[in-house]
């Protein structure tokens, strides 16, 4: 039995494989232009990490099921089934993590808040899709400005001892403050703690909704940024785990709805 879980996000695209109820590999990729493309680039990339390619492969004949999540799961031509990434998302940490209770997952369009029951199902869910303010978007621009990978950004930013505040929720209007800010001699260390800060509170308050319960799990391409990772703890005064796979933890999920589905069917 092979199944596979594609989440295609507005930055990455990630696939997971599982057979048997074994996850053999799971892979990220930039998504580009072309979801389709994504897609198929990020499933071959994935099976060849498994050891299961070959130059004939059919993903609709040699999969049992495929199933695909994220904005861009309807663009999946080989996929079985779409479903929201909020519930895979779910299904992933649960995987992982049984305790968890609440995801905050940050992508690089969006922001999430899910609270999830014992059985990984979706309680309640809060999301912020329409401002890239308090998501990847917004810390790449704010890094860009500042002349500073995304890898770096969150390391120099806990060495501030004094953190700008950043007044602007609009991205477009915080490229300009900082452009001023900078102008007038405040550190880059002190301007990046000020824009973890301002993602974090964002997101904080709009999740702050849903409530927080441990576990308190940290998904997505942020949950890599160890600023914004401490920042969030500040921020709700809980402990955050960020799982080893926090980035394919949607296409984990799917991948696990897969095998869910392909049951149905025997």
């Amino acid at each position: 039995m092979l199944v596979a879980g594609i989440d295609i996000g507005a930055a990455t695209a990630k696939a997971a494989i599982i057979s048997d109820g074994e996850i053999l590999s799971d892979v990220v990729i930039p998504t580009g232009h072309s979801i389709a493309v994504a897609a198929n680039e990020v499933l071959e990339m994935a099976l060849k990490k498994a050891g299961c390619w070959r130059e004939d492969f059919d993903y609709k004949a040699d999969f049992d099921y495929v199933l695909s999540t994220g904005y861009g799961r309807h663009g999946v031509p080989f996929a079985d089934k779409a479903v929201t990434e909020i519930i895979c998302h779910a299904k992933g940490a649960h995987y992982l993590l049984p305790e968890t209770r609440t995801i905050i997952d940050i992508g690089g369009q969006d922001s999430k808040g899910i609270a999830i029951d014992e059985q990984g199902n979706v309680i309640n869910f809060v999301m912020n899709d329409k401002c890239a303010a308090g998501t990847g978007r917004f810390l790449e621009v704010m890094a860009s400005v500042l002349d500073i990978t995304i890898e770096e950004l969150g390391p120099e930013s806990l060495t501030s001892k004094n953190p700008t505040h950043v007044s602007s929720t609009c991205t477009v209007f915080a490229e300009s403050e900082m452009v001023s800010l900078r102008a007038e001699g405040i550190g880059r260390n002190d301007l990046l703690a000020g824009i973890v800060k301002s993602v974090s509170s964002r997101v904080a308050i709009m999740s702050r909704t849903i409530g927080f319960k441990k576990e308190v799990v940290f998904t997505g391409g942020v949950a890599k940024n160890i600023g914004v990772h401490k920042a969030l703890e500040e921020d709700i005064g809980m402990k955050i785990i960020v799982p080893e796979k926090a980035q394919t933890i949607g296409a984990l999920g799917a991948a696990l709805l897969a095998k869910v589905e392909l049951a149905k069917q025997h």
